[in-house]
């Protein structure tokens, strides 16, 4: 589900292969809705992207010491 849903609307022009639109007419596909889904999922690849980005080195240094110390609290596992 959409994080913005409920949102208001706006128009907007996009150029889409002149095949797709007719595919998707053909098929009942909503276009408007079968483009902001796309342009969301796009989106949160994104900012996923920017998020491992901006936080590779803390990562990996978590996970050096994990490499190098194991789990701080492994003796705490009940399994």
């Amino acid at each position: 589900m959409s994080r913005v849903s409920g949102a208001m609307k706006r128009a907007t022009n996009v150029s889409l292969n002149a095949e797709l639109i007719v595919q998707a007419k053909e098929l009942g596909i909503n276009i408007s809705q079968a483009c902001e889904a796309g342009l969301e999922q796009s989106i949160r690849a994104t900012t996923a992207e920017a998020w491992l980005a901006a936080n590779r080195d803390a990562l990996e240094s978590s996970n050096d010491f994990v490499a190098q110390n194991g789990l701080p609290l492994a003796r705490h596992r009940q399994f």
